[in-house]
């Protein structure tokens, strides 16, 4: 029962990942989990874990806040992404509290629009290759392999900027076609080095009932990253004017909770999940294209243990969404005298799948 219970919850906190949902560019940053593998497959202190989590997701419900706009489908304007990532986690258990681990995304996009080819009709610009690589080291609040009832774990991390942030495709003109940088939402980076912080946590209720609990934050302190809005072109004065003309390297958060029952080599899991990219940074300015926003969902989820290797699917579903107001929102309404604010496409669910193995 203890391995078990410490396989299943080692897939519940690996699927910790900070991926986009839409235009609201909530990037994988790298595989944002922590290293709870390395200690809880099996109880050694030595040894390396490898961990993949493979997630879909296509966005194309238009948000102003909470409020869909749903005429955007009804009249085929909704801008369509798809997105297909997969993240590779290594992780080295150092002893028994200790872990280090790196993180490496693999990130496919495509994106469709009609505004982003002057309206001439549905074209798709893409994006494939490497995302952030994320390094990390972990430290457990009690000694992991002697099983207490309470554990939690903190992680810092670095990430680095090996993302190309100025990934080029061609958009349609009213004259032909240009070569541009894509959209936000599916540049494969952000172009900053960031600073991670993590929380995991379980608790026991009996043998078969567990709650999680996991926290992860993305400091960028870079303000912007020089990559062009205008897609090809020359940004208008009013884009200059509110600062929207290069793209802004933004913080993310998540936060998830959560019930586990483990059922044999069976385990259930069920939560909520809480993403979010603010309008404002810890650290830096706030000026540049963003779009701010975030997505409750419900997380149900399952996990398949058997000797070192663990299979696990969840499926996050909306049941809240939100476009919040951006910093260049909030120039606009100052100088315009009307409240502004933008909007952003997100998904209804996505797909993770994955497994961890021990090696």
């Amino acid at each position: 029962m203890k391995n078990i219970f410490l396989m299943a919850l080692l897939c519940v906190v690996y699927n910790t990942q900070v991926v986009a949902q839409g235009c609201v560019a909530i990037r994988g940053a790298g595989g944002s989990s922590c290293s709870i593998t390395g200690h809880l497959m099996h109880a050694d202190t030595s040894g390396y874990t490898l961990n993949i989590n493979t997630r879909y997701f296509k966005s194309y419900k238009h948000y102003v806040g909470t409020d869909e706009q749903k005429q955007r489908v009804a009249l085929g304007t909704e801008v369509i992404n798809h997105t297909l990532s997969m993240d590779i986690g290594l992780t080295k258990t150092i002893n028994k509290k200790w872990s280090a681990a790196i993180y490496i995304p693999v990130i496919a996009n495509d994106r469709s629009s009609l505004y982003e080819h002057a309206n001439r009709g549905r074209f798709t610009t893409s994006s494939f290759g490497i995302g952030d690589i994320r390094l990390a080291a972990y430290t457990w609040l009690k000694d992991p392999t002697k099983m207490p009832k309470f554990n939690a774990q903190v992680g810092f991390g670095v990430k680095l900027p090996t993302g190309d942030y100025r990934f080029t495709d061609r958009f349609t003109t009213a004259t032909g076609t240009v070569v541009g940088p894509v959209d936000q939402s599916i540049q494969l980076g952000d172009g900053g080095t960031g600073f991670t912080l993590e929380l995991n946590a379980y608790q026991r209720f009996g043998k078969r009932l567990s709650a999680y609990g996991n926290f992860y934050y993305l400091i960028n302190p870079r303000e912007q990253n020089g990559v062009s809005t205008a897609r090809g072109g020359t940004p208008n004065a009013t884009a200059v004017l509110y600062t929207t003309d290069v793209m802004s390297v933004p913080d993310q958060y998540l936060i998830r909770g959560g019930l586990n029952y483990q059922v044999r080599n069976w385990t259930f899991s069920g939560g909520l999940r809480f993403e979010c990219i603010p309008a404002k940074d810890l650290i830096g300015g706030n000026e540049g294209f963003r779009r701010p926003g975030e997505i409750l969902t419900v997380e149900p989820g399952i996990t398949y243990m058997f000797s070192k290797l663990n299979l696990f699917l969840t499926v996050p579903t909306a049941i809240m969404r939100n476009r919040t107001q951006s910093y260049p929102d909030q120039i606009r309404s100052s100088l315009t005298g009307t409240n502004y604010k933008g909007d952003a496409a997100f998904a209804d669910y996505s797909i993770n799948l994955g497994f961890s193995l021990k090696l």
